[in-house]
């Protein structure tokens, strides 16, 4: 486990998703070593989607940076001694992408055209 107190650097969930996060954070780093960022990560993850509903991303890790579009209520920036945690349920709200304006390419031959 690592040792240390949580502390929260950004969020917009409410105190009782908080907490979840940080005891969800707490019980992996039981389970896991500190180094097993991912392993830490994956069950965060799937707690808060059984938890919560899908569309949860988790990253952890020591140094990252990042750049996300979240639900509102449901993002949380933490770290755990100089274990950084950020959790976010993806934004469903994605815009429709735009058509594409330009004509698929027609082939240039198989590999055998193009030898001769």
């Amino acid at each position: 486990m690592l040792e240390g107190k949580a502390v929260i650097g950004e969020t917009d969930m409410l105190q009782t998703m908080q907490q979840d996060a940080l005891d969800l954070a707490a019980k992996a780093l039981d389970f896991f070593d500190a180094t097993d960022a991912t392993d830490i990560a994956r069950f965060i993850k799937q707690e808060f989607d059984r938890m919560y509903g899908p569309g949860w991303h988790c990253v952890v890790g020591r140094d990252f940076g990042s750049f996300v579009t979240h639900c509102f209520g449901c993002f949380i920036y933490f770290q755990v001694g100089s274990l950084s945690i950020l959790l976010f349920r993806g934004s469903p709200n994605y815009p429709e992408p735009e058509k594409n304006q330009f004509e698929p390419l027609e082939p240039l031959g198989t590999l055998d055209t193009m030898k001769a």
